[in-house]
């Protein structure tokens, strides 16, 4: 529900701060005083119209799913239009694009002056008509779920399957190619972390004669050692440690000697030839490691590709099994269906009767198999289709639809309708039918309309007289009882109020008391 709507700076309105209550909420005026600017303005906020005020604002207590966007639902959510250089948008000040501001609202808007066909989606007729076979038979929901769920199954059995069939078109390039990358990496031979030792031997290689000239002119020092020995014994000083250290230095001089002896033995060719393999291995796997877990990865494509007839004869078995099971009980659900389209039938016509249009007729085609079943709603609208009726007649005829959806889901209170001049063009007998309708809808919605007719605006749960002052509108509440007569009276007549006029406009007020 909207509580509070701002507006600044919009065309020819200065300031507007207006709070509304639950029900039907009427805004009437004569013309030109800027009540469509006023109405647009606030499906502005929403993203449904491009407006160019300064700000706009729009409070509402709706529980949203604002978490699917990142945005933190509010006990009070507020909506927010602001345009200095461009405009932008917010949600609990929050900036988000155009595109999300209108996806949100639509989940709770329905705004009937487009010529919007979201009451007539194949998907909301089926699921308002599972809900009236589910009023009957209990168990009619759960079975509908075990349908989707086997209809998925069957949907990712046979994507299973088609990718197979896919692969088995061109299973011999494909387990060509995998050979191919096999035997290229197996002819090498790669071992982890062999790359890294083969370049320490070149290293050691590349440096070999210069270490062993080193080696040889330092082991120069062991023909002194003797003579360090005496001084020391001289000095009474224990040249244990000196012996010790010459002993570890012999030593690491010995096992560098004999390391680079083994080196004698290396086919410097054959070590630079295997490393350039190795090297053409990690160019294009990017390391050792990886070319061999590309080599298993290969491996277990052949084999799946050796295996790949068993696996499709299994798939094709296993999706004409779901598939039987799916068209089974899409024969049970469109049966239960053809029962409970008739009584909906009914409820839309009964609605179209009392806005004074013919019945129209709903059946059921046969539609491709999909999780909703193998149906389609046909509206066999007095032999024309939607889009070619007028606008009047469009919104007439959704206005049925709604009606007919909040009668058998039992909506409560989440929903705005938002309806522009929806009884223009209408006698008073016909605004009069969209006045009774659109009441008992406000039980359920809270609705906001601009009507030039008495008859719609006399049942009005708030109405707001909107008016110019000084080239500038106005908007106020209609509070006092002869204030909303003396306006129905000047809806009847015009600006010249008759006494005749102020009479019938008492009468219809009194009638909606």
């Amino acid at each position: 529900m909207i509580e509070r709507f701002f507006l600044k700076d919009y065309l020819s309105f200065d300031e507007v701060e207006l709070e509304f209550d639950k029900g039907l909420i009427l805004f009437s005026g004569i013309s030109g005083v800027g009540k469509s600017i006023l109405l647009n303005a606030l499906l502005g906020v929403f993203g449904y119209k491009d407006i160019n005020a300064k700000l706009a604002e729009v409070s509402l207590d709706n529980k949203l799913e604002l978490e699917e966007v990142g945005l933190e639902n509010e006990e009070i959510n507020v909506f927010k239009f602001t345009k200095s250089k461009s405009a932008r948008y917010f949600i609990n000040g929050s900036q988000v694009s155009k595109k999300i501001i209108k996806q949100i609202s639509s989940e709770f808007i329905d705004y009937l002056s487009l010529k919007e066909s979201k009451e007539f989606e194949n998907s909301r007729l089926l699921s308002v008509i599972d809900t009236l076979v589910s009023k009957d038979d209990k168990m009619y929901q759960n079975y509908l779920n075990e349908y989707k769920e086997i209809f998925l199954k069957y949907q990712n059995s046979k994507n299973k399957l088609n990718e197979i069939i896919k692969k088995e078109q061109k299973i011999e390039e494909l387990k060509e190619f995998a050979t191919y990358e096999i035997k290229k990496i197996e002819e090498i031979a790669p071992k982890s972390g062999e790359y890294e030792e083969l370049m320490e031997i070149k290293k050691s290689l590349s440096k070999k004669e210069k270490v062993l000239n080193s080696l040889q002119n330092a082991e120069a020092i062991f023909e002194y050692e003797h003579f360090v020995s005496e001084a020391l014994d001289l000095l009474d000083i224990d040249s244990a440690f000196f012996d010790e250290s010459l002993n570890e230095l012999r030593a690491y001089f010995e096992n560098a000697k004999e390391r680079f002896e083994e080196l004698n033995d290396i086919d410097i060719e054959s070590l630079l030839d295997r490393i350039e393999k190795l090297s053409h291995l990690m160019q294009r796997y990017g390391s050792i490691e990886e070319s061999l877990v590309y080599l298993q990865k290969k491996k277990e494509e052949l084999e799946e590709y050796d295996n790949i007839s068993f696996e499709k004869d299994k798939l094709i078995k296993k999706s004409e099994k779901l598939l039987q099971e799916c068209k089974n009980r899409c024969k049970t659900i469109t049966k239960k269906r053809k029962n409970a389209i008739i009584k909906l039938n009914n409820i839309i016509n009964e609605y179209l009767k009392s806005l004074y249009l013919p019945n129209i007729s709903l059946s059921l085609l046969d539609d491709d198999m999909n999780e909703l079943g193998e149906d389609i709603v046909d509206i066999n609208l007095w032999g024309i289709t939607l889009n070619k009726i007028s606008s009047g007649e469009f919104n007439r005829v959704r206005l049925s639809f709604l009606s007919a959806f909040n009668d058998i889901t039992n909506t409560k209170g989440n929903g705005i309708l938002i309806l522009d001049e929806v009884d223009a063009n209408l006698s008073g007998k016909e605004s009069m039918s969209i006045a009774k309708v659109l009441k008992k809808l406000s039980k359920n919605y809270q609705i906001f309309a601009i009507s030039h007719q008495p008859q719609l605006t006399s049942q009005a749960d708030m109405h707001f007289l909107v008016y110019k002052e000084a080239g500038k509108s106005k908007v106020k509440e209609l509070k006092e009882k002869d204030d909303k007569i003396n306006e129905l009276a000047r809806m009847i007549s015009g600006e010249n109020i008759h006494q005749k006029a102020k009479e019938f406009a008492k009468s219809l007020y009194e009638e909606k008391q």
